[in-house]
């Protein structure tokens, strides 16, 4: 049997970090309360000028050189972000040529906090099954540009930074299983809800939580 195992992984973060004495001079917070309910003591934020696929380049990066893997040998790219530098086409895409691969499948997978592991089934999946042999996953993101800054029950929670990992086909067990769930019903629970019609935001386009009844889920 094939299986697929992770072979290179690598990460970014942005330079700028934001910390929790910082959020208090933008709302009613403190550090006592931020790490008793979450743990955060800071995040990351992209610069003005940083995209998604700037994150995803310098993570893909360090994956395929942990990996000793040559950007040609890749033949599957799936990034999972929720924050694409465009509309279409994909950021996976806009990495492939960023890389300098050509050919490769490419797309973008948009599950929010479960899109690297969507992503990372989806190419296990691929490998398993022999129609890919070396497949570069991504997960980035540039969660700080939803974020209303006024809104202290999600602005504590999210940063920006992307992970990545070269998965390649195996005869010993490498990722066991993966198995993947989702219920729209709870679509209000999490969510940002404007959408874009002709060609500008519709609607809100920051994120809104209702932190207490995700919790109830669990």
């Amino acid at each position: 049997m094939i299986y697929s195992r992770i072979v290179g992984t690598g990460k970014y973060l942005p330079d700028r970090v934001l910390t929790n004495a910082e959020l208090e001079k933008l709302v009613d917070t403190n550090d006592e309360w931020i790490v008793g309910r979450t743990g955060i003591k800071s995040r990351h934020i992209a610069a003005k000028d940083e995209s998604t696929c700037d994150l995803a380049e310098q993570a893909a990066l360090k994956a395929l050189e942990a990996a000793q893997v040559d950007i040609s040998e890749i033949d599957l790219i799936i990034l999972g972000t929720t924050t694409p530098d465009r509309i279409f086409p994909s950021t996976a895409c806009l990495l492939q040529a960023r890389l300098g691969n050509h050919g490769a499948a490419a797309f973008d997978i948009q599950a929010v906090c479960g899109g690297f592991i969507y992503a990372l089934s989806t190419a296990d999946k691929f490998i398993k099954t022999g129609a890919a042999k070396c497949a570069l996953v991504i997960g980035a993101e540039v969660y700080s540009r939803l974020l209303n800054w006024t809104d202290r029950s999600t602005c504590i929670l999210f940063g920006d930074g992307a992970g990545a990992v070269i998965l390649k086909p195996d005869s010993k067990p490498g990722i066991l299983s993966t198995h993947l769930h989702a219920d729209g019903a709870y679509k209000d629970l999490l969510t940002v809800p404007g959408q874009i019609a002709n060609g500008r935001l519709n609607g809100d386009g920051f994120t809104k939580m209702q932190g207490m009844k995700c919790l109830n889920l669990r």
